[in-house]
Parts: C-alpha cells; sequence; structure tokens
C-alpha cells in the first residue's frame, strides 16, 4: 500500500518517517520529496507498507495528528497522472502588441 503523507517539518528524514509508520507494521519505503536545486524537503513523501490493512490503520491514526509540531496529513496515495508528475505548456509564449490598429502609424 502506498501512502501520502503532506504536513511534515523540513527537518524530518526518510529514517524519521519510516520509524513513525513501523509502530504500524512493516514499512517497505519511505522517501521524503525533496527539491532538486536546493535538496531541501518539500514538506511530503510517501510509504509505503507491505500490509493494506496496516496502512489503513496508520492512515486512520496518523491522519489530522501532530507530528514534529506540524499537523499531518496523510492518505493513500493516488497514482501519477500519465506523461508524468509535470503540467504541459503549449510553446505559444504570446508577445508582441495584441490588437493594435496596424493602420494606426505615429
Amino acid at each position: 500500500m502506498n501512502i501520502f503523507v503532506a504536513g511534515l517539518s523540513y527537518q524530518i528524514t526518510d529514517a524519521d518517517l519510516k520509524e513513525l509508520f513501523e509502530e504500524y507494521g512493516d514499512v517497505t519505503s519511505a522517501k521524503i520529496i525533496t527539491d532538486r536545486e536546493t535538496r531541501r524537503s518539500k514538506g511530503y513523501g510517501f510509504v509505503e507498507m507491505s500490509n493494506e490493512g496496516d496502512g489503513q490503520r496508520a492512515i486512520e491514526e496518523l491522519n489530522d495528528a501532530e507530528y514534529d509540531g506540524r499537523t499531518l496529513s496523510v492518505s493513500v496515495a493516488r497514482p501519477r497522472a500519465e506523461g508524468g508528475d509535470r503540467p504541459r505548456y503549449n510553446n505559444n509564449r504570446g508577445g508582441g502588441y495584441g490588437n493594435r490598429d496596424r493602420n494606426n502609424r505615429y
């Protein structure tokens, strides 16, 4: 079971997150998501638990719980949208002068 955890303190490590969830069962992985450039935590992460029942119990007990001075938001992780996690933009960057009257010469 893959679990999404938000509202984490920026000082929490992967090991801290794993330890928190191990109280509820076997944790196969725990990962804090970090910014690519600064390597700082983004304040959320993912935990994988081998037993769905243990994962559900962890979600129920840890959602809205306080941990390290912050209130956690814990839920079942949704699968990534197809095409990656970044929004796609068209390459039209606009520019120019819009609908300016072409016959009006200064």
